[in-house]
């Protein structure tokens, strides 16, 4: 290796380097403020690190890690019961529990690393694998050893790039495609994305905002969420039961800790029937990118309003007058997402498991007891 490429791991935000944002530009989820958020509210069993990596004492890189244990959790979800489910979280309790992660498991996207465009990228990775190494020895001293390593969300480009030495070791893999849904320049407005959809889907467009009539959307700030906190956990919570999988759930204070840190860059709307919040979703302004973020609502609401629908069309709404060029709508509710528009993008990692033997067979095991994911991509525009 470079001897001029070394690594630092900070367990908070307060021993951060000066110039540790000059290098979050790209991103918002590699900032200082939203790394606060993670050291102030992170869920109950995932522990944040941040990495610094130096090119003879310059930082030309950052990278965060997710330590997560499994064994804190009382369930990875509750919709299917399907005896592969069952051996699958068998599996995850007693031979995977201890998860390392490069990259944020609660966001889909590249969200794992930013390096400085002057620095060798190859050694700066290499060193990264480094500190990823020295993470897992620093969890062993504390009694908790690591039994998956993982560097996760990346496009094509980006994965080609570990074609290297260093990851000859992990596993390449893919999972369920992140949703992205591009903005067309010439919409100006959410009438011009209404104009441009074919009668099936204008129609599904009608149809959704007639059901939601009476229901009365609101912008809330922190004094808001900090008012509806119990409602908006009890709805989170429902959702995320509800999930095929889970490897975490959100501490109650996290919106709250979210809002007073990032302020308008983190956006929360609330949806109100007979004044009652029966809904809310989250939104992330990242750049010109748009990032959505946890949701939840009243399920009996949510079929007969169709509120899930009509929280995806408000997100293109706002996302259009606020010039956005795409919104990340991450890997759950494929079809939907996929009958507004948005067109689904491949993404890799790469997975190592500790113990050699079970790593050598870990990603077929794991594909086979995986609950198979059956949709059909849309096309909603005209031809």
């Amino acid at each position: 290796m470079n001897t001029s490429y070394s690594y630092e791991i900070y367990a908070n935000t307060a021993q951060l380097p000066k110039k540790w944002n000059d290098l979050a530009i790209k991103t918002i989820f590699l900032s200082k403020e939203y790394l606060e958020v993670l050291e102030k509210s992170a869920p109950k069993n995932m522990t944040c690190h941040f990495i610094g990596i130096f090119e003879n004492q310059e930082l030309i890189g950052i990278a965060l890690s997710q330590f997560l244990d499994l064994n804190k959790l009382t369930s990875f979800g509750e919709r299917d019961k399907c005896i592969k489910t069952y051996v699958r979280n068998f599996l995850l309790k007693n031979f995977s529990s201890h998860v390392l992660i490069i990259g944020n498991n609660m966001l889909t996207g590249q969200n794992a690393y930013y390096f400085s465009k002057k620095n060798n990228e190859t050694e700066a990775l290499k060193t990264l694998q480094l500190a990823s190494e020295q993470l897992k020895k620093d969890f062993k001293s504390a009694g908790k050893k690591i039994h998956i390593t993982i560097f996760k969300d990346f496009f094509t480009d980006d994965f080609k790039k570990f074609n290297i030495p260093a990851f000859k070791n992990y596993n390449q893999f893919s999972t369920q495609p992140n949703m992205v849904f591009e903005i067309k320049e010439n919409w100006k407005s959410e009438q011009d994305y209404i104009d441009n959809l074919s009668k099936k889907y204008r129609d599904q467009y009608k149809r959704a905002r007639k059901k939601s009539n009476d229901i009365h959307k609101q912008k809330m700030h922190l004094d808001d969420i900090i008012k509806h906190e119990e409602e908006i956990n009890k709805m989170y919570h429902h959702v995320a039961k509800n999930a095929p999988f889970n490897t975490f759930f959100l501490s109650k204070n996290h919106f709250r800790i979210f809002k007073a840190i990032l302020k308008d860059k983190f956006l929360f709307y609330g949806y109100f029937l007979d004044e009652k919040l029966i809904g809310f979703n989250t939104l992330i302004k990242n750049g010109e990118v748009l990032d959505t973020y946890f949701l939840g609502y009243d399920d009996k609401v949510q079929r007969d309003k169709m509120l899930y629908l009509n929280m995806l069309y408000d997100m293109v709404a706002y996302s259009i007058n606020k010039n956005f060029k795409e919104i990340i709508f991450s890997r759950t509710a494929l079809e939907i997402k996929s009958s507004i528009g948005a067109k689904p993008e491949k993404m890799f990692g790469l997975l190592a498991h500790t113990n050699p033997l079970i790593n050598k067979f870990f990603i077929k095991i794991f594909h086979s007891l995986e609950p198979e994911t059956i949709w059909h991509e849309r096309n909603p525009f005209k031809e």
